[in-house]
């Protein structure tokens, strides 16, 4: 390890409350905390308690007084719909402030939460922030979601106001969002007040007065309003996952922490300075969207990309390529999932070509697992370095990355680098041990956590305390699973319900997908634990092939059921492998192991709500019968 990352690193385990007040000088306060944290209560830990602040100040006003409101903020950039749009910071505080006016006169005041139901356009980041700036918590639902999902939000936040927009466009396809909005409506005890629409033009939705009404009207008697002064351990928002139980958990964010944090972030983490250009191809209804869309670009004061579109077909696999020449894009976070569609669409790198992209300086990958297969051709199309970094919904910032800010480390295959200064991550054994280094096991954090992390659940500290701090005392269970090294790197191997028994050697999905991916025909891959009455269970590959390959499908498999017994062994028992068309993933980019895993079971599952295109599960059901997995 090298001194610089070293020190920094140690010093922000040894001595966390002097690390952390430092990093809090760097923002905005009304009033400075002089309780930097608070461990009276754990596993409820405090950061900043006495501190004074507000989330859009930060975000915007603090750098109009610092002179650079000229400076542009948002970069709106939709080839769906071939709208482009942008803003510096003095715009968006006025239309933010603005909002911010109509909400009120809509009776939302601090503390009140207000639903925000919209796909990717500025008004849904002018939404987020004007909540902000008076104090109400938002709570963004994916825009699309299904209203069964989004009702058990209303229900579960008591929100006052819904803001939604008439529709969404996905690639060949418009989804109507006003119907998606009523039944939701219908569906939830708890009934909101009010509901702001904003028409899409050429896609209007009815609105239904007295209790609709639209953006524009909304806004035609609004005044600009200040920001509200925050206590540090008031809620920014909320952002549900599904939880296990069917039940959403709403995971929460206190505002001090979370200012102070993701600012850290962007220079420490991301190497990006104020007049950088950033780009994080997500959706605002994940985190990886609250935090690297909107709040820590807009907290460093730099230019942030907003893109409604994919990474393939809107309208080829260069979209990602001529964003980021269009607008000197400096470096670009994305899910894994984005880079394996485009090297399936395009392997040679075709469209990557016709670009500039000589500004451009890292790529960033988080959200599940970066093989190193496409990381490698990602290095060898870009030419930058290809980070691997890992974090969760719960830690809204990185647990471990290469922290390219502060010293650029090198890269091994397979790893998400070295835990980042705050966290202190070990590996625990079922037994309650920890684990010698490369040895596998659940991964761990010991609490208190950093600032800017999940300091409860929403409205649920038991489930809080239950699920997250009960199975090993002092630490955050991350629920995945792994190893760290001898020099310290990170392997996260699967979610440690993907951890497989086969004959009582418990193996990781990861490694053999790992495999997997490296079979030249391979664009991307899934492995799950099917049931066996004589091993416990067995694994199973699924396959999807690159645009172009014409070998047949059974060698492809045999060939990569021979690469996984010449580097994993016949330990493995993996004799399996079944060519798929597509694989079923989360909007997010998650591939859905755990349902593929009880379909192949014949177990009863859900439909999982984040799910991109249900239809892909009936491929995977009649795949599995064809090569009888499934009785």
């Amino acid at each position: 390890m090298n001194k610089k990352f070293s020190e920094i690193y140690q010093n922000s385990i040894k001595n966390p409350e002097d690390f952390w007040q430092e990093v809090s000088n760097d923002i905005f306060w009304f009033k400075k905390p002089t309780k930097i944290l608070n461990k009276s209560n754990p596993p409820f830990y405090k950061w900043f308690e006495d501190g004074v602040t507000n989330t859009c100040y930060n975000a915007l006003d603090l750098h109009i007084d610092e002179g650079r409101g000229e400076k542009l903020a948002l970069i709106y950039d939709s080839p769906i719909t071939g709208n482009k749009k942008q803003f510096t910071y003095k715009e968006l505080k006025e239309k933010v402030s603005k909002f911010a006016g109509a909400l009120k006169n809509q009776g939302v005041n601090k503390g009140d939460r207000v639903i925000i139901y919209m796909p990717m356009i500025p008004e849904a980041v002018i939404a987020m922030l004007a909540c902000g700036r008076i104090g109400a918590i938002h709570s963004v639902v994916f825009g699309g979601f299904a209203s069964s999902e989004l009702a058990s939000r209303i229900d579960d936040s008591k929100a006052k106001i819904l803001v939604t927009a008439s529709c969404g466009f996905e690639p060949g396809r418009t989804v109507e969002y006003k119907p998606l909005v009523e039944e939701a409506i219908k569906m939830a005890s708890h009934k909101i007040e009010k509901l702001i629409l904003f028409q899409r033009s050429g896609n209007e939705a009815n609105i239904n007065a007295p209790r609709e009404i639209s953006w524009d009207e909304a806004l035609s008697n609004a005044k600009e309003v200040d920001c509200v002064e925050m206590n540090s351990n008031d809620l920014a928002y909320i952002l549900y996952t599904s939880g296990t139980t069917g039940v959403p958990k709403g995971i929460v964010r206190d505002i001090g922490g979370h200012i102070v944090a993701l600012k850290w972030t962007m220079k420490n983490i991301y190497n990006i300075d104020t007049d950088d250009v950033w780009w994080s191809a997500s959706d605002i209804g994940w985190i990886v969207g609250h935090s690297y869309i909107v709040y820590a670009p807009l907290f460093k004061g730099c230019t942030t990309v907003l893109f409604e579109g994919k990474p393939v077909g809107t309208p080829d696999a260069g979209a990602f390529w001529k964003i980021i020449s269009d607008y000197k894009v400096k470096s670009l976070f994305t899910a894994p999932t984005a880079f394996r569609a485009i090297k399936k669409e395009d392997p040679e790198g075709k469209f990557f070509s016709k670009y500039d992209l000589s500004k451009f300086e890292s790529l960033f990958l988080a959200g599940e697992r970066a093989d190193p297969d496409t990381i490698k051709w990602a290095e060898n199309l870009l030419k930058v370095p290809v980070i691997d970094h890992w974090w969760q919904t719960e830690t809204s910032w990185a647990i471990s990355s290469n922290c390219t800010g502060i010293e650029m480390m090198k890269t091994k295959y397979g790893s998400a680098c070295k835990a980042v200064p705050g966290y202190d991550v070990q590996i625990m054994k079922p037994d309650q041990t920890l684990a010698k280094p490369n040895e596998m096991g659940d991964i761990v954090i010991k609490l208190p956590l950093p600032p800017g992390t999940f300091p409860t659940l929403w409205n649920a500290d038991k489930r809080y305390k239950d699920n997250y701090m009960t199975n090993y005392d002092g630490y955050y269970e991350t629920y995945d699973a792994g190893h760290i090294d001898e020099d310290g790197y990170i392997w996260i191997m699967s979610r440690t319900d993907d951890i497989i028994n086969v004959a009582g050697h418990r193996l990781s999905t990861g490694a053999i997908e790992e495999v997997l991916s490296e079979h030249q025909s391979v664009a991307e891959c899934a492995v799950l634990g099917v049931a066996d009455k004589l091993k416990g269970q067995l694994p199973i590959g699924l396959v999807v092939l690159k645009s172009g390959v014409e070998k047949d499908h059974a060698t492809i498999s045999k060939e990569c059921i021979q690469m996984v017994r010449d580097k994993i062994g016949p330990v493995a028992a993996f004799k399996i492998v079944i060519v798929i068309k597509r694989l079923p993933k989360t909007r997010s980019g998650k591939i859905l192991r755990g349902t593929i895993r009880k379909i192949a079971d014949g177990e009863d599952y859900k439909m999982p709500a984040t799910i991109d295109d249900p239809a892909i599960l009936t491929e995977i059901k009649e795949d599995l019968m064809k090569n009888s997995i499934l009785k």
